[in-house]
């Protein structure tokens, strides 16, 4: 059986501070490093033998990625495919400013080529490197396969390894927290890649006392419209 674990970066400096991610190349915060810490150890519970170890090539991802690496003794390797969707001229700055400038996608009709601002990337844009991605790690899927990716670029790993057409996708939205784990599987009999279990985040809940709640990607900043 091959599973695949999908993370998604722990807290980082745009969330708390209130701006745009995409590409905007944000830092985990002190708790995000913490909760990185704790994402490495669960994984570490879960997975036996040594795991395929890819992660977005932006900061935060990173830096998620690192003490899973150290914990199995592997290096990540890059992929810019599964940064987040890029946010144009927008990145880095307020989530108020771009509250004020936002294009909001139709309700009905091509959702999947909207930009919510300029130089912004569209949902088709997003989904077509995700899964060139995916499609060529599902061509020889190893056993064990970690993916550290982003809030919104989450949607399009899910969709691709459950084979959803890419024209489908224009009001799909798979919601997840930051440092989340979720867990797909193909079953080894029958073939079918399912989606075992989606944004765990127990691990991060084992905290100190006083240091409280945890960050959701739509309220800090990875939803559809800021992205993490």
């Amino acid at each position: 059986m091959s599973i695949l674990y999908v993370v998604t970066h722990a807290e980082a400096t745009h969330h708390v501070d209130q701006r745009v991610g995409g590409w905007y190349d944000s830092e985990l915060t002190p708790r995000g490093q913490r909760h990185a810490d704790r994402i490495a150890k669960e994984l570490q519970s879960r997975c036996q033998g040594t795991p395929h170890l890819y992660t977005s090539d932006l900061t935060r991802a990173m830096q998620t990625a690192a003490p899973i690496g150290k914990a199995f003794r592997v290096e990540p390797a890059l992929a810019p495919e599964l940064r987040e969707a890029s946010c144009g001229v927008a990145e880095g700055k307020s989530s108020s400013w771009l509250d004020e400038r936002i294009v909001l996608p139709p309700r009905d009709g091509n959702r999947l080529d909207h930009r919510i601002c300029e130089g912004a990337e569209s949902r088709r844009d997003v989904a077509t490197r995700v899964y060139g991605f995916m499609n060529r790690l599902l061509e020889s899927m190893p056993e064990t396969v970690i993916l550290v990716t982003h809030g919104f670029a989450l949607t399009f790993v899910v969709s691709a390894w459950l084979g959803a057409p890419i024209e489908s996708l224009g009001i799909a939205g798979y919601r997840a927290d930051s440092g989340s784990v979720s867990t797909l599987e193909i079953d080894p009999k029958w073939g079918d890649r399912k989606l075992v279990s989606f944004n765990e985040t127990t691990h991060l809940r084992r905290q100190p006392p006083g240091n409280s709640g945890l960050p959701s990607s739509e309220l800090k900043g990875c939803s559809s419209l800021r992205r993490s």
